[in-house]
């Protein structure tokens, strides 16, 4: 305590904190990037286990041998779908009573907020087939899920064809402890959503649908099935949900077992998983693979039904068959076999999963990054932060000690003047026009698309998208509004207090961002952290403001985009690119209002204002 109360001694230790601060700040900031880098490699990857002791073992007999009853369901309901141009509801229902499920059906119906062109639809509706296999051991307090999605661009027909094959072998064993649902929803997700928020009578979107007839036990977890054809090379395992969420480790480790003991080849965002982690070339495909997750994951969109399930604390896999051109194929019977084996296993359960990890990377299938070993990346890059915070601190509070007496000389110290105070009532303008700049981004867009197609030669969604635009380039002329009503007194301190304001507003989201969506936290950190420690008034304004610009929240979704296409080895041009960052910034917007995703707030209402903040810093008077 007396190192702060003795005058002299807080001038010494403001001085070595402002000489130290810039080679700090840089320290920390390559650590935090060389960290993330390392998480591919061995010893801070881990080999995945199973911590589920209900779980533990493979030892199970699979005896489903339905493929070629399952490809003639297949055959029979392409032919009934594209006589009918919608799902046939009545044939499913007829097939599933046929082989002794309890059937339903549910009618559902949505009017999205503007029209959806990647898909083409506006007014959506559909309905949704299930059957339940009822427990012959055992009440209907648990349940199981193997859900197919059906939308207008792919039928799905080879999946639809094995969820009946597997109802039909399931119906005939008995050792079954839970209820089982088979469920065939129409128009991808919308059709799941509306069939979830039913089962568990919630309405958090908005969605019209009928009431179920018929439900089972709590929903332990589920699986999302999509074939389209008859013989598979791979199976691909989607893990990321919406906002991020990640099902329990132990359901993806149980199906890559049985994966393994079939011979089924499985991969994770498209990649096989390295053999050789000994040598550099493993941990550097593993790299590829954790940067593709942290991509997916950050832009919070549910990658596949299951994605949808886990908001109601349902752990859930989607499965994809991939026919590629490897040499190795697999038909329906292998493919069908790990399903049950998954099944089975999940039928042991005494307690919902949760003994293993719900935040985690995964450089491969068999490796882990547990969340002890990733958060220091992301804690050292907030580090910077603080650092920054606490030599602006230091400058505002300490008379007479700038950047250029942080090396002191030698001689007497001339006569220390008290500090001139910086009046809150000056930030406050700032800070208001900066958060109505953000509301009127989240609220605008979509509530004057109608105004603006009446004036403009555009649809619906190419005026959300533009109109977005337009106010968020508008915001570049806040510095000149904000100035004219800002208090003059003490303008050289004025922009450190407002920047202080905003290194400490720009911290608290990244630190709640990171502990909840760990890969979204770490991207806006690693773009927006450097600018926001260098950005000051005076120096080389037009390089502060072009690297603020570069790493604005728009920028960073635009070479995110660029980086996963040069990861899939699909790079894009300059044209590509930009059409793909607007239906992104449309989709991002349409989610956020259909499933309730919630990147588009997070960026409009919080981050946005935020780097307005630093806008206004570079460009104070």
């Amino acid at each position: 305590m007396g190192l702060l109360s003795d005058p002299v001694r807080r001038r010494a230790l403001a001085r070595l904190v402002l000489r130290l601060n810039a080679p700090l700040c840089a320290l920390s900031y390559a650590a935090g990037v060389a960290w993330f880098l390392a998480l591919a490699f061995p010893p801070l990857t881990q080999r995945t286990y199973m911590s589920e002791n209900a779980m533990g073992s493979t030892m199970v007999e699979e005896q489903f041998a339905g493929g070629e009853r399952a490809r003639g369901w297949a055959r029979d309901f392409a032919a009934h779908r594209r006589k009918a141009g919608a799902l046939p509801a009545a044939w499913l229902e007829r097939a599933m009573r046929s082989v002794g499920l309890e059937v339903y059906t549910q009618s559902f119906s949505r009017k999205l907020p503007f029209p959806d062109e990647a898909h083409e639809r506006y007014m959506v509706s559909g309905t949704n087939v299930y059957g339940i296999l009822r427990a012959p051991r055992a009440a209907s307090t648990e349940s199981l899920v193997l859900t197919v999605p059906c939308g207008s661009d792919a039928t799905n027909s080879q999946a639809v064809g094995l969820l009946l094959a597997l109802a039909a072998h399931f119906r005939g064993q008995i050792y079954w402890a839970k209820d089982i649902i088979f469920l065939v929803t129409e128009q991808d997700l919308l059709g799941t959503e509306a069939w979830l928020e039913a089962y568990h009578d919630v309405n958090v979107t908005g969605m019209q649908s009928s009431p179920l007839q018929g439900r089972a036990g709590a929903i332990q977890a589920a699986v999302a099935l999509e074939l389209s054809t008859d013989v598979v090379t791979s199976l691909d395992v989607a893990v990321e949900g919406l906002n991020g969420q990640l099902p329990n480790l132990d359901l993806l480790n149980l199906f890559q077992t049985f994966c393994q003991k079939g011979g089924l080849l499985c991969t994770l965002q498209g990649k096989l998983q390295p053999q050789d982690w000994t040598s550099v070339d493993g941990p550097l495909q593993g790299l590829q693979t954790l940067l593709l997750m942290v991509l997916q994951q950050a832009s919070g969109r549910p990658h596949g039904p299951h994605g949808l399930f886990l908001r109601y604390r349902v752990e859930a896999l989607t499965i994809r068959g991939i026919n590629s051109f490897r040499q190795y194929k697999y038909d329906l019977v292998a493919v069908g076999k790990a399903l049950e084996g998954v099944f089975r296993k999940l039928n042991h359960l005494l307690e919902r999963l949760h003994q293993s990890f719900f935040f985690y990377l995964l450089p491969a299938l068999s490796r882990f990054v547990s969340i002890g070993l990733y958060m220091p990346a992301v804690g050292f890059l907030l580090l910077v932060l603080g650092l920054k915070a606490l030599e602006l601190w230091m400058q505002l509070h300490e008379a007479g000690v700038g950047p250029e007496e942080a090396g002191g000389g030698p001689g007497p110290s001339p006569p220390v003047q008290p500090a001139q105070s910086v009046g809150l009532a000056s930030l406050v303008a700032p800070l208001l026009i900066s958060q109505a700049m953000g509301l009127a981004l989240y609220i605008l867009p979509v509530l004057g698309q109608h105004v603006a197609t009446q004036h403009f030669p555009v649809a619906e969604a190419e005026a959300v998208v533009l109109t977005l635009l337009a106010i968020y380039a508008a915001g570049l002329a806040l510095p000149h509004s904000t100035q004219r009503v800002v208090s003059a007194r003490a303008p050289d301190r004025g922009w450190m207090a407002l920047k202080l304001v905003a290194i400490i507003y720009l911290a608290l989201q990244l630190a709640c961002i990171a502990l909840t969506n760990f890969s979204l936290g770490f991207l806006l950190a690693v773009t927006m952290v450097p600018a926001a420690a260098l950005t000051k008034p005076c120096g080389p304004r037009p390089l502060y403001a072009t690297l603020l610009v570069l790493t604005s929240p728009a920028a960073t979704l635009l070479g995110s985009l660029f980086l996963w296409r040069e990861l899939q080895e699909a790079p894009l041009s300059l044209a590509e690119g930009w059409q793909l960052f607007l239906a992104a910034v449309a989709q991002g917007v349409l989610e956020h209002h259909t499933y309730g995703a919630m990147l588009f707030p997070l960026l409009a209402l919080g981050l946005y204002p935020c780097w307005l903040l630093f806008w206004n810093v570079l460009f104070w008077k």
